[in-house]
């Protein structure tokens, strides 16, 4: 059986807990375009990192089939 490609692009978006069960993202809406938004918004609600839903979970494990 072939090797499998990665997804470069999602490759560089995403990544696996610890544990490896969950996979972790960057949050939107914090590379530019800064200036007029909240010094709060930028830290609080942009600056930590998230979850991928389960929804989309199974579509980001397709696009890393060895992660």
């Amino acid at each position: 059986m072939p090797k499998l490609k990665t997804r470069k692009a999602a490759a560089k978006r995403f990544r696996p807990t610890g544990s490896g069960k969950k996979i972790v993202r960057r949050k939107a809406f914090k590379n530019h375009l800064l200036e007029h938004k909240s010094s709060e918004q930028k830290r609080r609600r942009l600056s930590n990192s998230a979850l991928v839903h389960e929804a989309d979970e199974k579509n980001v494990r397709l696009m890393l089939p060895y992660l």
